[in-house]
């Protein structure tokens, strides 16, 4: 099938979001019952600092979550906090004090003022439109520590909308910030789920549905268990190993029966193209340690080069550490989704 699908169903009893592209899975949101959505707003309660690290833990209605770089925050004081990741089985939810209040076409910043459009829309005609939108919505000026952001989405966009999402962003920030005084923990806000997600990020025009069964008709399942085996193919028997540890997720590049230095080259510029894909779809994130193929160090350039292409279109923010003397490329990976293999053990 040709063209931009959004398939709406559940995995594992849960909420789940798949974006097909000309019949292939490129895009998966999921849900678990059992802990915070990245997004959701707390008001939690100063615990415990932590020495040497700079943090705090603190006490919310979900479990004990960390919050770093702290200032001026003591055990019993009462803080306003969002999930900034999904939280590993075993740990404290990961949070920060930097609030977003995000939608489809806005974003509202407290504590950052201004009012701004995306850098994607470079047409200043459109700027100038969307400027003069978010004036008519959103008054700086009578919110003197809170700005605004038009999201890339806004391009084209009708104005009843964009002031509808800009209106409502601004609506919830002021209620979750006038609920920041307390003497117990409360979470104020859910944070989207993979529906919501859905239509929130991926702006694009596509066909939606949102049937029960959307995943088996549009072969979102068959995917998912592919994704479900470690090894990926990357052509001319190529392959690389992609597993999860405790410690860091391995990738594993071979080239095959063939071990000439070119077939080393070809199976690492296939990996470095293929690996946001996977490692956005499987929800794995941290750190990421790559054995790529054999090749001289000459040529590690190249690798590097089409790494860097290919996470710019991935949507995941990705920190590239570099080459370990041992010869493996490292990246750290923002963990902002559910990893596959806790919603679907093999």
């Amino acid at each position: 099938m040709k063209g931009r699908l959004i398939a709406l169903d559940a995995l594992g009893g849960a909420e789940a979001a798949a974006l097909v592209v000309d019949g292939r899975l490129e895009d998966l949101f999921l849900d678990a019952e059992d802990r915070p959505r990245p997004g959701a707003i707390f008001r939690a309660i100063a615990d415990r600092p932590v020495k040497g690290q700079g943090g705090m833990f603190l006490r919310t209605p979900d479990g004990p979550a960390f919050l770093r770089r702290v200032k001026g925050l003591a055990p019993g004081h009462a803080v306003l906090v969002q999930v900034s990741g999904h939280a590993e089985p075993g740990k404290a939810i990961p949070v920060t004090d930097r609030l977003l209040f995000k939608s489809r076409y806005a974003i509202i910043t407290p504590g950052a003022p201004g009012v701004n459009v995306s850098r994607a829309i470079r047409d200043e005609t459109e700027r100038d439109r969307l400027l003069e939108i978010a004036h008519g919505a959103f008054d700086p000026a009578a919110r003197e520590d809170m700005g605004l952001i038009l999201r890339s989405a806004c391009a084209g966009g009708d104005t009843e909308g964009i002031t509808g999402d800009i209106r409502a962003m601004a609506e919830l920030s002021g209620a979750v910030l006038g609920d920041a005084e307390g003497e117990s923990p409360e979470k104020l806000t859910e944070g989207d789920g993979p529906h919501e997600l859905a239509w929130r990020e991926w702006t694009a025009p596509a066909e939606v549905d949102g049937e029960t069964g959307a995943f088996a008709r549009h072969g979102v399942l068959d995917a998912l268990e592919a994704l479900g085996q470690p090894v990926v193919s990357l052509g001319a028997g190529a392959s690389m190993a992609v597993e999860p540890t405790r410690a860091l997720v391995a990738v594993d590049v071979n080239t095959g029966g063939d071990t000439s230095p070119a077939a080393g080259m070809k199976a690492n510029l296939a990996a470095a193209k293929a690996l946001p894909r996977e490692l956005r779809l499987r929800g794995l994130a941290g750190q990421v340690t790559i054995d790529t193929a054999p090749m001289p160090k000459k040529d590690r350039r190249r690798f590097e080069e089409a790494l860097r292409g290919a996470l710019r279109t991935d949507g995941v923010e990705t920190a590239l550490a570099g080459w370990t003397p041992l010869g493996h490329f490292e990246l750290h990976r923002k963990r902002d989704r559910i990893a596959l293999c806790e919603v679907m053990p093999r």
